[in-house]
């Protein structure tokens, strides 16, 4: 198996959920071992983000990144297409500080990247490896991941919402998987909160036109659900693209309840300090590349211009 990347460029435009402003974006081919690079174009011109877990900045209803000085927010439902769609490298350019949310799932995503076409490159694709059973519980929530030869989720939810309650969902990565099963599945809410997050500045953009909102008996939406269990399904495309956070994707069996971005965070953030103990670096030649997981391996430099 090859790293990819996409063959052209392309490009979309549409509202930042939490900003409420409009957002270009466009998706730029990238060579091979340089990873998912984001250029934001701000005031003080294009700013370079190389994204990993030390990044995540926020996680109010949304996966916010900084680094040098620069926020991005909502990166998420892209990362999980990234991974969905098994691209490996690529440069992503903004104008603004937020990832445009589309219609609240991966779908566009998906769309704008069949568009541009996937190429297969000349280096052999790279994972991370879970060397060791890994736990994190707070709460009553928790991740345990597992040792794997894949990516795998058993995702549980508990919410005293009678269209939701009780729900489990597995899911196995595979592009055909993703596209088929988790990437039409949209954010959702509940209208009792939507007036307190607007006043906080939060979700400014947001709409039936690009969320699931739930009053306290069913789907506001006149277009009712996607799917019966939309909302589980939506949890676990999140999960994915807050793992996409790591340089590469992960091999492992995620046994998840209830977690959301901030749990997701930690996660991530634990198992980046035990990188070395926790992690082999391997790819598809059967290569192990452990030692360069003491480094921090960003891919080689892109310039502001790209």
């Amino acid at each position: 198996m090859l790293q990819k990347t996409i063959e052209r460029s392309v490009y979309c435009s549409g509202i930042g959920l939490h900003s409420g402003q409009k957002v270009h974006m466009e998706l730029h081919p990238a060579p091979v071992d340089q990873g998912i690079v984001f250029v934001v174009k701000t005031t003080q011109g294009k700013k370079v983000i190389h994204p990993g877990p030390e990044d995540i900045y926020d996680t109010s209803f949304a996966t916010t990144i900084v680094q040098n000085g620069c926020e991005l927010k909502t990166v998420e439902h892209l990362l999980a297409a990234i991974r969905g769609m098994e691209l490996d490298n690529l440069i992503i350019e903004v104008d603004g500080n937020e990832v445009p949310i589309m219609d609240g799932s991966a779908a566009s995503y998906v769309i704008l990247i069949n568009q541009a076409g996937i190429s297969e490159q000349s280096r052999a694709k790279k994972y991370l490896s879970l060397k060791s059973e890994f736990f994190l519980q707070e709460n009553g929530k928790w991740i345990k991941a597992y040792p794997a030869n894949s990516f795998s989720v058993n995702f549980s939810i508990d919410f005293p919402h009678p269209l939701l309650g009780d729900q489990k969902y597995y899911f196995d990565l595979s592009k055909q998987n993703f596209t088929a099963s988790l990437s039409k599945a949209r954010t959702f809410g509940f209208l009792s909160d939507v007036e307190k997050l607007q006043n906080h500045g939060l979700i400014q953009g947001g709409s039936l036109e690009n969320a699931v909102v739930l009053d306290e008996s069913g789907v506001v939406n006149p277009e009712g659900l996607r799917f019966e269990d939309e909302p589980i399904r939506h949890k676990v495309l999140d999960f994915l693209g807050d793992m996409g956070l790591m340089q590469h994707q992960i091999l492992g069996h995620f046994d998840v309840h209830c977690s959301g971005h901030a749990l997701n965070a930690t996660f991530l953030r634990n198992l980046q300090i035990n990188r070395e103990t926790a992690l082999s670096l391997v790819d598809m030649e059967g290569k192990d590349n452990e030692k360069a997981l003491g480094k921090d391996v960003r891919g080689v430099p892109v310039e502001a211009t790209a």
